[in-house]
């Protein structure tokens, strides 16, 4: 039975950025290791579901929804026995993904709202890894949190200027001013490291945008430019922490 795989790539990257910051920023353990994997199936599980609301293949789909489900209680069992409370993360973002089913249902997945509030929640998993490494929710929990939703939504207006609003001029004047308010705030504030892991974001919202790029090599670049900002913002917590 071949494996049901989101076709959402640049979702990948919301996927560990965040959860793996929050581990950069706290203390490693083997647990996180679980953490983040039942992460994941709640992530595939998360898609079968939002697959099924659509009423298309609902055999399919539940079976799915089943197998994801209960590899995810797997392998988050003990991460959870030992920090009962992150069961409150998960309450927490129930609504978040009540947002989902409802453009889902729509087919309207694409919406920027639902972008917005999916971003959110894939940001939030920074916040239940470092609570999970250092045993307190703090100012680095919430900057985590913060930085990730401001480089994501950034990541998903530039993503729409090169894909599906190519051609309107409303998106890119967004994306540019959203993308260069972002820099010179961080810049104001001094906070130079920060700063540096916008740079990229700038750069190609400005350089890449009306170029003839597939979908498949603005994806690549998307990947690349995370993983720039996960090392220069990781390498940042090393100086601070």
């Amino acid at each position: 039975m071949r494996p049901l795989i989101p076709k959402q790539h640049g979702a990948w990257a919301m996927l560990i950025v965040p959860f793996w910051l929050g581990v950069a920023a706290s203390t490693f353990c083997f647990g996180h290791l679980l953490l983040f994997i039942g992460w994941f199936f709640l992530y595939l599980t998360s898609y079968a579901v939002l697959m099924l609301v659509k009423g298309k293949k609902t055999g399919l789909y539940r079976r799915w929804t089943a197998i994801y489900f209960s590899l995810a209680g797997l392998f988050i069992f003990i991460p959870v026995w030992q920090q009962p409370k992150l069961i409150g993360f998960g309450l927490l973002l129930l609504p978040f993904f009540a947002v989902s089913v409802y453009y889902s249902a729509k087919n309207r997945d694409r919406a920027l709202i639902n972008d917005i509030s999916a971003i959110f929640v894939f940001s939030f998993a920074g916040a239940a890894s470092y609570f999970y490494g250092a045993n307190r929710l703090d100012e680095i929990s919430l900057f985590i949190v913060f930085i990730c939703f401001l480089f994501f939504l950034g990541s998903a207006l530039y993503v729409k200027t090169m894909i599906r609003e190519k051609n309107n001029p409303a998106y890119r004047n967004v994306s540019w001013g959203y993308h260069g308010v972002i820099v010179f705030v961080w810049l104001l504030f001094g906070e130079w490291l920060v700063c540096l892991a916008f740079l990229p974001s700038l750069f190609r919202a400005y350089a890449f945008y009306g170029r003839k790029l597939s979908i498949l090599q603005v994806g690549v670049y998307e990947i690349a430019n995370s993983v720039l900002f996960f090392f220069i913002i990781t390498v940042a917590f090393s100086t601070v922490l």
